[in-house]
């Protein structure tokens, strides 16, 4: 039997009964249960994530039910995972990344056609400031809550939500997506559309269970991506974008790092092989802060004290 310590929200489900099949597929009969656990950005809802401050929002909890003993694997959606894990864990397996981008979700109308001072929520720093660069006219606001509660703002007063269309297609609701930002126009977060299947770094039996699930691609654009967080000490609560790919064995990473009035964005790209994607992320991480990057992230400590700092 295999334990899966998850979160309750419904996309969370999806994704641990997803990894659930993908088990069994291999494993034909495999019994396996999910261990429901609420994690404290679960429970805090009336405040924006970037004011709770703090890594792991999402995964704390999960994780101390993997080290107790409670569940054998966790599944997360990786841009929820800090960039260091908790000790004595490792991620076992990557599996096959969904779409990464973002999408806008409206009565029709795509992002350039909203009404002026139009009002459109999203739960994301990142994607807020990019979305005041493109037009700085329209009126952002927080919104929490999982994939249909945010959608349900459409019909409660707000003019649009941006969301992850990652969320959208798992759950059956990409019709619902008005436009699909490509990465030039908006950056999605680190790791967005993939999962991490966690486990206990010292349980040979489940970390090799999981081996095969592993996603070699998937895995190489993530660390390239996690390796320029990790290097800006970042969480996903900060305005930190990037996007990798992978092609003929060399990977392609762009990033970006923006200030929270969407008035400056600082851009870089780097390329080289995919076996050194985590140090590519690094180097471009470097690069970034050289270029007035550092500057930008101390203002959003100052501005939301639970932030580390840069």
């Amino acid at each position: 039997m295999i334990r899966i310590a998850t979160r309750r929200s419904p996309l969370a489900r999806w994704q641990a009964n997803h990894v659930a099949a993908l088990l069994r597929a291999r494993e034909p009969g495999l019994e396996v249960r999910l261990h429901e656990v609420v994690t404290k950005g679960d429970k805090i809802l009336e405040v924006p994530l970037a004011k709770v401050g703090g890594k792991g929002l999402f995964v704390k909890e999960i994780e101390d039910a993997l080290l107790a003993g409670d569940a054998e694997i966790a599944v997360h959606s990786m841009k929820d995972l800090p960039a260091l894990l908790a000790e004595g864990l490792a991620v076992g397996a990557v599996p096959e990344r969904e779409d990464p981008r973002d999408a806008l979700c409206s009565h029709g109308a795509t992002l350039d056609r909203l009404k002026k001072g139009a009002r459109v929520g999203t739960s994301s720093l990142r994607r807020a400031a990019q979305i005041k660069a493109l037009r700085p006219d329209l009126h952002l606001e927080t919104i929490r809550g999982n994939v249909e509660t945010r959608l349900r703002k459409i019909d409660q007063g707000l003019d649009a939500v941006v969301l992850a269309y990652a969320g959208l297609r798992r759950l059956g609701l990409a019709e619902r997506a008005t436009q699909i930002f490509e990465p030039g126009e908006m950056l999605p977060a680190v790791a967005q559309g993939a999962l991490a299947i966690e486990a206990r770094a010292s349980d040979a039996a489940t970390m090799g269970r999981l081996a095969p699930l592993e996603h070699a691609v998937t895995r190489q654009r993530v660390e390239a991506e996690r390796g320029l967080l990790r290097r800006l000490e970042g969480g996903c609560q900060v305005p930190i974008a990037a996007h990798a790919v992978v092609e003929g064995g060399r990977i392609a990473l762009s990033a970006l790092v923006a200030s929270l009035d969407g008035k400056r964005l600082v851009r870089g790209e780097r390329n080289g092989p995919a076996a050194e994607a985590a140090a590519i992320g690094e180097a471009l991480g470097e690069e970034l802060l050289g270029k007035g990057a550092a500057e930008i992230l101390r203002e959003c400590v100052g501005l939301h004290p639970g932030l580390p700092a840069p």
